[in-house]
């Protein structure tokens, strides 16, 4: 078992650090709006993640580069810059989300400061300053064990707690199998459409391919396995989903109640399912987000310290944490969007929630372009037409939502 632990150890992490960011506050929010009729999205956000997921290890294991490097040196500079404004941005909305899901969380479990706005506050900072210590001074290892007791408790208390709540399991089965998008209050298509995005993590995705370097993956022979534990992770993240969405869809969320987001559902659980179902329901989701922080807060930084080595032109086989630019970022990204503590929730939230969206197409536009070319990734891993029919889905489905919903502002 725990061999078997080690082998999918970095899919576990990607569905420890995806959950949590999109899949608790933008599954509960979209759930109170547009109620169970879309939890059909659930799922195809989590294939399509993990398509991407896979085309993303098909190309690092092929050619030895991770996806950003192969990116820059073969689509030229302008891909550089994009990507690093993104990144900025989604660094900072990210951040924000997470920094207040924790803080709302934490405080609702240990209600310190008569004023909840205050404990966000300084429960937020507590968790951004722990996060970099466990980062900076932690092995990987220990990260590791840590992130996989957060996956645990979350996971069952939500999964419980959803199935507790099922008032019409037609309903459900409905709301999986006929898609559909409810106009709720004007805003259907973006909430579907930002549930989608936010299931299972965004620009964290690229991310798998520096954590299968830890593993010690290589070659042709790895990607089997890197098969199963994104089946493993993405099976994992589309079953919380489902189960946020189907707990927030029993609660009205009034825009002034957001920053208590957490707390007006454990309430909610607190008569039909008694007083533990509401403390456990408040560890589950402090498990979730924290761990989606822990999980930010290490893999974000290696990003920027791949893109900064780029540009530098600087030898591969470098152990990117130990660098400068690991270790900066990690510190600005634990700094700067704590200034989204005095903003609401709901906003960070859905805002994230989009830009992450956004990035979801590019990605699959990306791996469309270099994976089919032999020259590049070599015939045995180039994409075949189910990867290839998959991605270009992938790039039309938020294409022709995102047209319809600016169709729709203007």
């Amino acid at each position: 078992m725990h061999r078997f632990m080690l082998l999918i150890g970095p899919g576990i992490l990607v569905a420890a650090t995806g959950i949590g960011a999109g899949d608790l506050a933008t599954a509960a929010f979209t759930g109170s709006h547009l109620g169970v009729a879309v939890l059909w999205a659930v799922p195809v956000g989590a294939a399509m993640k993990f398509v991407v997921s896979e085309g993303l290890a098909r190309w690092q294991l092929s050619t030895g580069t991770t996806l950003l490097k192969g990116a820059s040196l073969r689509l030229g500079r302008p891909v550089q810059y994009i990507f690093l404004v993104y990144l900025l941005l989604w660094s900072f909305f990210v951040g924000s989300a997470l920094i207040s899901a924790c803080g709302v969380t934490a405080q609702a479990i240990f209600p310190f400061w008569k004023d909840d706005q205050t404990g966000k506050i300084i429960w937020g900072i507590c968790h951004s300053a722990v996060g970099v210590v466990l980062v900076r001074w932690g092995s990987f290892r220990l990260f590791e064990n840590v992130m996989r007791l957060f996956i645990g408790v979350m996971f069952v208390t939500v999964i419980v707690t959803a199935g507790l709540l099922v008032e019409s399991w037609e309903a459900i089965f409905r709301g999986l199998y006929i898609p559909s998008i409810p106009y709720g209050d004007g805003e259907g298509v973006s909430w579907t459409v930002a549930l989608i995005g936010g299931v299972g993590g965004t620009v964290t995705i690229l991310c798998y391919g520096y954590w299968i370097q830890e593993a010690g993956r290589h070659g042709v022979s790895g990607l089997k396995v890197c098969r199963i534990d994104l089946a493993i992770a993405y099976t994992m993240t589309a079953l919380f989903g489902l189960a946020m969405l189907i707990v927030g869809s029993t609660l009205e969320i009034e825009k002034e109640r957001s920053s208590q987001l957490i707390v007006a559902l454990a309430n909610q659980l607190e008569k039909p399912l008694g007083t533990f179902s509401r403390w456990t329901f408040l560890i589950g989701a402090w498990g979730a987000v924290s761990s989606s922080l822990l999980g930010v807060w290490q893999s974000v930084p290696y990003l920027f310290a791949d893109f900064y080595g780029i540009l530098r032109a600087e030898p591969g086989g470098r152990d990117l944490r130990q660098t400068p630019a690991y270790r900066n970022f990690l510190y600005g990204l634990a700094i700067v969007p704590l200034t989204g503590l005095f903003y609401h929730f709901r906003e960070i939230q859905k805002w994230y929630a989009l830009i992450g969206a956004g990035f979801m197409p590019l990605l699959a536009l990306v791996l469309l372009l270099m994976n089919s070319r032999s020259d590049w990734i070599g015939k045995r891993l180039r994409n075949g037409w189910v990867a290839y029919a998959a991605l270009l889905v992938t790039v039309l489905f938020f294409v022709v939502f995102g047209a319809i919903e600016i169709q729709r502002r203007w």
